[in-house]
């Protein structure tokens, strides 16, 4: 857990330095009134006395961290996906969405829990491809938004209909260049190991989002980057954008009737 850049054990560290510490740029309020400052009102206490109250103060400080939740930028690539990858788990073992007429309920809960760890926008545009250039900012917008409720859509209700108590194991993560990570996972289906790896970008907020899943080798991005590059080849992005609006309904209005 850190507080800016700094460490607890480094706060802990400089706690119990004799060093001089600028207390303004690492610590919080509680720790400023807490640790001792050379005014003519402490001289005469004893050294001993010093180090005893800025052990006290140390603890307090480090109790308060704890008890603060880390923020989105301290998370590592594999806990970006963890956390929502098992809460659409819990969703989908939850047993009020055995009854009918719960499917629409749990797949907006499922989608609520792990859209925000992908970026749409650059899987959308790596998706395009070099065609990318060709959406106006608007275009670029409206493409981006109905891609995203389209594989929202399709792998969601996949989910939904193939799910069988299967077990999520993540095996690791690997960075390169401070910025880009790919984390390694497998779905255990009974005797069956299916690899599955998250590659991921760190945007400017020191945040990880997905930008491509690796399904047994295949890349979703790779996989429509295909039949979008065919579909650009002889159509304008705006009726790219149509086309997906219309499977978009399409996929609304049977999945409205299943529930």
């Amino acid at each position: 857990m850190f507080l800016g850049t700094l460490k607890i054990d480094e706060l802990v560290k400089s706690c119990h330095s004799d060093e001089s510490v600028n207390i303004d740029d690492r610590c919080c309020p509680l720790a400023q009134m807490l640790v001792l400052s050379p005014t003519n009102n402490n001289r005469d206490l004893t050294w001993e006395g010093n180090m005893i109250l800025k052990t006290i103060s140390a603890m307090l400080l480090i109790s308060l961290l704890m008890l603060l939740p880390a923020s989105a930028g301290s998370m590592d690539p594999m806990d970006t996906i963890k956390g929502p990858i098992d809460a659409a788990i819990a969703i989908l073992n939850d047993p009020q969405y055995k009854n009918a007429g719960t499917k629409a309920d749990q797949r907006d809960k499922i989608w609520s829990a792990v859209k925000p760890m992908f970026d749409f926008r650059l899987i959308s545009r790596r998706a395009v491809g070099g065609h990318w250039d060709k959406f106006s900012d608007t275009e670029k917008t409206q493409f981006s938004d109905v891609f995203a409720d389209f594989l929202g859509n399709t792998y969601i209700d996949k989910i939904q209909g193939e799910y069988h108590n299967e077990k999520i194991v993540y095996l690791s993560q690997a960075l390169a260049s401070g910025r880009y990570a790919e984390v390694k996972t497998q779905i255990l289906r009974e005797a069956v190991q299916i690899p599955v790896y998250y590659r991921l970008i760190k945007n400017n907020e020191d945040s990880w989002h997905v930008y491509d899943i690796i399904v047994e080798g295949v890349s979703l991005v790779k996989n429509y980057r295909t039949q979008f590059a065919s579909i650009l080849k002889k159509e304008t992005p705006a009726q790219l954008i149509e086309r997906l609006n219309k499977k978009l309904t399409e996929q609304n209005q049977r999945l409205s009737k299943n529930g």
